[in-house]
C-alpha cells in the first residue's frame, strides 16, 4: 500500500515527524566530517551530510549550511579563514562522527576522541584514520533565498587518499575504503557494491564491468 502526503499533510505534520520524512527523501547520503580552524587556534569537527560535486575541472564541491541565524562554528571558521577539510567516516568511527554534532564548548576533537591531523602548508586539521581527505579552500558562498540556506563552494587544493581504494582509472572503490553514507538524519550505512556498468549508449543495455 502507497501512502499519499500533499503538501498541506506535509506542512501540517508534526514537526519532529516532518524532519524525519523529508530528510529521507533524498536515500543514502554522502557523510563528511568537516574540520576547521579559527584565526585563534581552536579547532571544530562537524558531521555534514549535504555535500556534492560541483565540477571536476576546477575540481569544486559544495556544502549547504542551515540559515546563519544563531552561531555556526564551521560556516564562520570558513569564512574566517578561508580553509576547511573534508573526511570520509568509517565504520570505526561513525559513533564518534555522530557525536561531534552535539553542543560541545571546546573542540569536537577533544570532545570524542578523534585525533587532528596536520599536513604541511595547509591549517585546517583532518581526522587521523580517515581514507579519504580533502583539503578545501573557500570559492564563493551563496545565501538561498528559497530558504536562507547557505550554500558554500570550495576548490579542493588536496586529496589524500589510502591506495587500496584508487582504482587505475582514477575511481575509488568506496567499499574498500570502508566508507560509511547516512540516511536522515541519524541512521548510517556501509554500502554494499551492486555493479559497474559500462557506459551508457543508446543501441544496447550497459553492460558489467
Amino acid at each position: 500500500m502507497i501512502k499519499h502526503f500533499d503538501q498541506g499533510e506535509i506542512l501540517n505534520a508534526d514537526s519532529y515527524y516532518r524532519r524525519n520524512l523529508i530528510n529521507c527523501l533524498s536515500g543514502y547520503k554522502s557523510l563528511n566530517l568537516i574540520g576547521t580552524i579559527n584565526l585563534n587556534g581552536a579547532t571544530n569537527l562537524a558531521p555534514f551530510s549535504q555535500v556534492f560535486h560541483i565540477g571536476a575541472s576546477p575540481p569544486v564541491v559544495g556544502i549547504l549550511f542551515r540559515p546563519h541565524t544563531v552561531k555556526r562554528d564551521t560556516l564562520e571558521n570558513i569564512l574566517e579563514t578561508g580553509f576547511f577539510t573534508m573526511n570520509h567516516v568509517t565504520s570505526e568511527f561513525y559513533k564518534e562522527a555522530h557525536w561531534a554534532a552535539a553542543n560541545w564548548k571546546g573542540s569536537e576533537f577533544e570532545g570524542t576522541g578523534l585525533h587532528e591531523e596536520y599536513f604541511p602548508g595547509f591549517k585546517a586539521p583532518f581526522v587521523k584514520g580517515s581514507p579519504l581527505k580533502l583539503a578545501c579552500s573557500l570559492v564563493e558562498t551563496q545565501t538561498l533565498k528559497v530558504n536562507q540556506t547557505v550554500l558554500v563552494i570550495g576548490k579542493i587544493d588536496h586529496i589524500f587518499v589510502d591506495e587500496k581504494g584508487l582504482r587505475a582509472d582514477g575511481s575509488l572503490d568506496l567499499n574498500a575504503l570502508d566508507t560509511v553514507s547516512v540516511s536522515g538524519l541519524d541512521e548510517y550505512h556501509t554500502g554494499e557494491k551492486l555493479a559497474r556498468l559500462t557506459y551508457p549508449k543508446s543501441t544496447h543495455l550497459p553492460d558489467i564491468i
